[in-house]
């Protein structure tokens, strides 16, 4: 199991059993895609019959994933990550990225980011909104920067990884 912190109350956020396994798994920061760009992308997956976890509940809970929430992750086939301008301002997202990336590695579980409206540059390197972000990530968890140094690490791993960038495809 993951080294992530866990909620002590083990609330499931999702619509649907995680005792089946998912195709997809999408992670996203709520506020800044999930009325549009996710959304759309969850919906055409459905049309497919593409079994797809999304959390149907606001991600703002706190810094702790709950363990059905990591149990999705760990069961999905795909991991597809809809990095955004404020994904990382979300510790939520970012401890959700370090356990999708501990899949990754541990059992060949797929990952696809999506860049959608951000340079890919910008999330691998943390800089522009990402670098911002960080700053009062530092600050917030000045001590637990371990955490904090898995993030970047997360970041950078996954941004270094084949993906789709929306400013260049459609």
């Amino acid at each position: 199991m993951s080294d992530i912190d866990m909620d002590a109350s083990g609330a499931s956020s999702s619509t649907s059993s995680t005792s089946e396994k998912y195709d997809v798994f999408l992670s996203f920061k709520g506020e800044d895609t999930r009325n549009t760009f996710t959304s759309h992308l969850y919906a055409a997956l459905e049309r497919k019959k593409i079994k797809t976890y999304i959390d149907e509940k606001s991600l703002e809970r706190g810094d702790r994933i709950s363990p059905a929430l990591l149990e999705a992750i760990r069961i999905s086939k795909i991991s597809i990550i809809v990095f955004s301008k404020n994904y990382a301002s979300s510790s939520w997202c970012l401890s959700e990225l370090v356990h999708i990336l501990e899949c990754h590695g541990e059992n060949k579980h797929m990952v696809i980011p999506i860049f959608y409206n951000v340079d890919p540059s910008h999330i691998r390197k943390q800089e522009g909104s990402y670098r911002e972000t960080f700053l009062k990530h530092e600050e917030h968890f000045k001590d637990d920067m371990d955490r904090v140094r898995k993030w970047r690490v997360a970041l950078t791993e996954s941004a270094n990884l084949s993906g789709w960038d929306s400013r260049i495809t459609r």
